[in-house]
């Protein structure tokens, strides 16, 4: 049985390409978490090596076993708050097979429309895997937290955090039980988190932004055009899209009001 932590463990599973780590950004602003990003990826692509992931610099200093990432969180929890953002198709099934870990964990998750995410990742990595899309994990996640912990986890929709950033980020907070904390809207670009040096090449915009950007429908008209012709010439794509989308919908449909 894992030793209980003293402090909270808070989760924002993800799919990549999410906006998830503006999520993040704003949780590390708020300044009472240690926050960790992804570190349950190094388990996923450096111990298990289930797929190659470019830009990413390994640290070779970071834990990489699924135990030894479980064990470090932990450890962490017993003198601090702890919130991390991560993917669900890093822990699963290892989470499965762990409900004690589960339990002490706030599981939490960001979606976004599967159209502009992928479009985003097959730019970064064209020989993304269906699985790494990460929406149906998601799903099998939440499925299983139903299921077998009874647990109905808080859900955000990215494009409903940016019509209204403070309203559903508030909304989340308050949801957790945690203090309303307006500072952390508004970014420090003088320097970004140190460990997102490993993966920069994935998250130059947020290093630079100051916060989260207002939608603009002419860009996103111009990224489904854009995603039609790939599809076209890369026809994985639309079959990414298909696969995932019932699985956002079914996600979206729980998420938070």
């Amino acid at each position: 049985m894992t030793d209980s932590s003293e402090h909270p463990i808070i989760c924002l599973w993800c799919h990549p390409r999410s906006m998830s780590t503006a999520m993040e950004r704003v949780m590390r602003e708020r300044g009472d978490f240690e926050c960790f990003h992804e570190p349950f990826m190094y388990d996923y692509y450096v111990h298990r090596k289930q797929a190659h992931m470019p830009h990413f610099d390994v640290d070779v200093s970071q834990p990489v076993s699924y135990l030894e990432i479980k064990t470090m969180l932990l450890e962490k929890a017993k003198q601090s708050p702890v919130f991390i953002k991560d993917m669900s198709y890093y822990i699963i099934p290892q989470i499965f097979d762990d409900k004690e870990f589960a339990k002490q964990l706030t599981h939490t998750f960001l979606i976004r429309n599967p159209m502009h995410s992928i479009l985003s990742y097959f730019k970064l990595d064209s020989n993304v895997s269906l699985e790494e899309i990460g929406l149906q994990a998601q799903w099998r996640h939440v499925e299983w937290l139903q299921n077998q912990l009874g647990v109905d986890p808080v859900i955000l929709v990215a494009e409903q955090i940016r019509e209204d950033t403070e309203g559903v980020i508030k909304n989340y907070w308050q949801a957790l039980g945690l203090e309303i904390k307006n500072e952390a809207f508004e970014w420090n670009t003088e320097k970004a988190p140190e460990d997102w040096q490993q993966v920069s090449g994935w998250h130059g915009n947020v290093s630079q932004s100051k916060g989260i950007r207002k939608p603009n429908k002419e860009n996103d008209l111009k990224r489904q055009q854009e995603f039609n012709q790939l599809a076209k010439q890369n026809p994985k794509l639309q079959q990414y899209l298909n696969h995932h989308q019932p699985y956002y919908e079914k996600l979206k449909s729980l998420a938070l009001n």
